[in-house]
């Protein structure tokens, strides 16, 4: 059963959300469609543009990324406090970049951009109408882009937080698109490594620091990517090297369990990812009997 975004995003339980939209019918409107025999890689790029352009606009910072051929993924840190700290000014600077100020406005309406610049929804509408708009325009056609609804995930923990972005970076490797996540093109984590990640929250394990960052050193990260895309590659299958990447020891995550979540995440996990205690708040608060999480299913308890 469908829940309202509005009770999906709850800042009181996590700022952080992965966010996946699908093209209509699952056609490959942003690859080659194998079944017309045209090619529309170049809209990838038409998406990382935009992404590029939302980060100095919304009060959303972007973690990670994954562009495909029928449809992507984006990690998301939803920041109110941000927004509260622009001026009046700022905030119609910001919303007039996306879209047309009228030339009178009242304190309410820069109250509710403001508000608006620190959704998530109006984000992920930012996100797809102008590529749905274009799109439209180049296959001269009209109706749908994507698939109504966006799913929404929220991440309760940073165990949760490091397996959706090492789920969404490997999302090429995982699909046999690319063999290793430098040459993931359209991802977050080929950005970062080709230093175009000027519109990415940096990561730093330094507290506190003034800006938000993601709390984990890159090259970790980095590390963590190039193995991992080892062993789910399908010509590297077999027994998984004693030197596994450091940051699993601190998090006391055995190897052949993160293999498997990297290869079944999307199976495994649905409204939310976190441990069983944040998966049981977050049910509660949602007023569900049960939420689907890892492996096996959590329920609520009573």
């Amino acid at each position: 059963m469908a829940i309202p975004r509005r009770l999906q995003i709850s800042l009181d339980h996590t700022p952080y959300y992965h966010c996946t939209s699908r093209c209509v019918r699952r056609a490959f409107l942003c690859g080659n469609d194998q079944y017309s025999g045209q090619n529309f890689d170049h809209r990838k790029q038409w998406m990382e543009n935009r992404l590029v352009n939302l980060a100095n606009v919304f009060a959303i910072h972007l973690l990670a990324y994954a562009i495909m051929s029928n449809h992507y993924h984006v990690v998301v840190r939803v920041d109110p406090a941000q927004a509260k700290h622009w001026t009046d000014d700022e905030v119609v600077g910001r919303w007039g970049s996306s879209f047309s100020i009228p030339k009178t406005y009242t304190p309410r309406d820069v109250s509710l951009w403001r508000e608006r610049l620190c959704s998530l929804s109006w984000y992920m509408r930012c996100l797809n109408e102008p590529l749905a708009r274009s799109a439209n325009r180049e296959d001269e056609c009209k109706g749908r882009f994507w698939e109504g609804r966006y799913r929404c995930q929220a991440l309760l923990d940073e165990t949760a937080l490091l397996k959706c972005m090492a789920y969404v970076d490997l999302n090429p490797v995982r699909a046999s698109t690319a063999t290793t996540p430098e040459s993931s093109r359209h991802t977050s984590v080929h950005a970062r490594i080709t230093g175009n990640d000027g519109h990415l929250m940096p990561f730093s394990d330094k507290a506190p620091t003034p800006i938000a960052v993601i709390p984990m050193n890159q090259l970790d990260y980095f590390e963590l990517m190039d193995w991992s895309g080892r062993q789910i590659r399908g010509d590297k299958r077999g027994h998984i090297p004693e030197r596994m990447p450091p940051i699993l020891d601190r998090l006391n995550i055995e190897g052949q369990c993160w293999i498997r979540e990297m290869k079944h995440y999307g199976r495994w996990y649905y409204r939310a990812v976190g441990s069983v205690a944040s998966l049981d708040r977050y049910c509660k608060y949602l007023g569900q009997q049960w939420l689907k999480g890892g492996a096996n299913t959590t329920k609520s308890i009573a």
